[in-house]
């Protein structure tokens, strides 16, 4: 329903150019805007001419009129002056006509694809309002998920809207209090670098804007609007693997989750009986953060020692100390390639279960 701060600012600004007065009553005649120099009309006038056939009455020296809704008096325009108030009131009820229509128009399509997303439409209903609503139902589009903290934030919303308020197609709106979505629209030579682009793009804004950070997830390319409901699920994914294997990114896309995608999908308890069989009693809550943090940053370059110590400040005999140290430990050398992924995968998959915990832990709080 189109707010009352909308209906007076509309009166208002006829108001200004017209000099007539204005009021508009909801349809039990209840006055829900004004303008300032409008004089109070009887109620049981108003309802009686909702009652009525006519479109427009004479009341009292002033002009009433229905503005229509769904085929029914939604709202009765009121005008009082001099002048032509016929030609003048006319006008402005074609004005609140096309504002109804609009933001009847903006909640359907909002509602439309809420429920889309989270999967709450049947097939043919997906068509049939996609074509009521003059939404393409064929077009290259891609689901963006926005994450701007514990909740979204208002200001957030509004800067995506406006900045992509030139963008044929694309839609913005939320599913829940944390996160923004971004329904964007493809031409058919686009492809994943226009998405990175559009990911930079959102993610530099919001970030000067808002001045803290954002991340920025985004599903596979789908071709037909029944697929965005699996480009959500696919952007809500890849926020999850980003914020447990690739904290230090703020654009994560679905096709570059690589193992970190397989691992999430996982059963915890799989994932424990495989960290048993390659720690043991030392599992990596037990090992040096200075140790953790020189391996990581060997898997980074490749295996390259010399690399590895540049980067780090360290003589290359230290470096070498501490990859056997690990190896001490977990009985897996780091400078061969099969124990290398294996200790990768290892660390990775203990992340994933210290996530699972701290969720599971929040959850029951």
């Amino acid at each position: 329903m189109i707010s009352n701060q909308v209906i007076y600012n509309c009166i208002n600004e006829a108001n200004r150019i017209s000099k007539t007065e204005f009021m508009v009553a909801d349809s039990i005649g209840n006055v829900i805007a004004q303008t300032p120099g409008a004089e109070n009309v009887d109620k049981k006038a108003v309802l009686g001419f909702i009652q009525s056939s006519a479109d427009t009455q004479e009341s009292d020296g002033a002009l009433l009129f229905k503005v229509y809704e769904d085929d029914q008096a939604g709202y009765i325009l009121i005008a009082e002056g001099q002048g032509d108030l016929f030609l003048v009131g006319k006008l402005v009820v074609s004005q609140l006509q096309s504002l109804i229509t609009a933001y009847k128009d903006k909640i359907d399509k909002n509602s439309f694809y809420q429920n889309l997303l989270l999967d709450n439409l049947l097939l043919v209903d997906i068509y049939n309002r996609a074509q009521k609503l003059h939404i393409d139902a064929v077009k290259k589009r891609c689901v963006f998920v926005i994450e701007t903290g514990e909740k979204a934030d208002t200001g957030a919303l509004e800067i995506v809207r406006e900045l992509l308020y030139n963008q044929k197609g694309d839609f913005v709106t939320s599913v829940n209090e944390k996160n923004i979505i971004v329904i964007k629209v493809l031409n058919e030579k686009d492809g994943y670098e226009k998405l990175d682009e559009t990911a930079r793009m959102l993610v530099d804004m919001l970030n000067s804007e808002l001045m803290k950070k954002v991340r920025v997830a985004y599903g596979t390319i789908v071709n037909e609007i029944k697929g965005l409901s699996r480009s959500y699920k696919e952007a809500n994914m890849a926020l999850d693997v980003g914020r447990i294997f690739y904290a230090e990114k703020t654009i994560i896309s679905y096709i570059t989750l690589g193992i970190g995608r397989l691992i999430y999908q996982l059963p915890v308890n799989l994932c424990q009986m495989f960290i048993e069989e390659i720690f043991g009693d030392n599992i990596p809550d037990d090992i040096d953060d200075e140790i953790l943090s020189t391996i990581n940053k060997f898997f980074d370059n490749s295996l390259n020692v010399s690399e590895t110590a540049r980067q780090l400040f360290i003589h290359r005999n230290t470096l070498v100390y501490r990859i056997e140290k690990m190896q001490k430990l977990t009985g897996l050398d780091v400078r061969v390639f099969d124990d290398a992924l294996t200790l990768k995968i290892a660390l990775m998959v203990v992340n994933y279960i210290r996530y699972m915990d701290d969720k599971n832990s929040y959850s029951k709080v």
